[in-house]
């Protein structure tokens, strides 16, 4: 796909901008499941992606062509997440639920399949109200990684980090992570 990438980012850059459009298309999806698992909230998730696109739209002349297009889109919009979660953090309760939490996002991953069980529905929502609890640092690094099987090499180049600093907040997450889910686990025994 790269060379149809590089094909329809000449025809924007010369004028034909519904090609960009077609860019977009090809990978709104998978941009909004990860933007959604960052964030936790459809909407937000929604209004970020399409911000994170018009980013990219205005700074099309600017992609150097030294990474995937992908990449380089999936890099504004993980960056553009993260800002968006700093600008708009809210103190919460160990009760709060994200309104949004039973809301799935479109994934026509392999790993979705119809029909899932009540219990695993039961741990994905006490997940997503945990990880809504981590810095958006920690979140993004448990999101690329875990959910969206993402390297570590891609990993570094979409948060502009070393690879070292990948694995340290990878490693602290998880473990910030856990904790919290042991945290739920013993409020809902007592």
């Amino acid at each position: 796909m790269t060379a149809d990438d590089d094909r329809l980012i000449a025809e924007c850059l010369q004028g034909r901008t519904d090609a960009f459009g077609e860019l977009v298309y090809r990978y709104q999806d998978r941009l909004y499941n990860t933007v959604y698992r960052l964030l936790g909230n459809a909407e937000d998730a929604r209004d970020v992606v399409q911000e994170a696109c018009l980013h990219a739209y205005q700074a099309l002349d600017a992609f150097k062509h030294d990474s995937q297009f992908f990449t380089w889109l999936y890099r504004i919009a993980v960056n553009t997440a993260i800002s968006w979660k700093r600008k708009h953090r809210a103190v919460l309760s160990l009760n709060s639920v994200s309104a949004d939490a039973g809301v799935e996002p479109h994934d026509s991953s392999e790993s979705v399949q119809p029909g899932h069980a009540l219990e695993q529905a039961e741990q994905e929502r006490r997940v997503q109200e945990a990880l809504t609890r981590l810095s958006p640092e920690h979140r993004a690094v448990l999101v690329l990684k875990d959910m969206e099987d993402e390297k570590y090499e891609t990993m570094a180049e979409v948060l502009q980090v070393p690879i070292g600093t990948i694995r340290s907040r990878l490693h602290r997450a998880r473990l910030e992570l856990r904790t919290l889910l042991e945290q739920q686990e013993q409020g809902k025994k007592a």
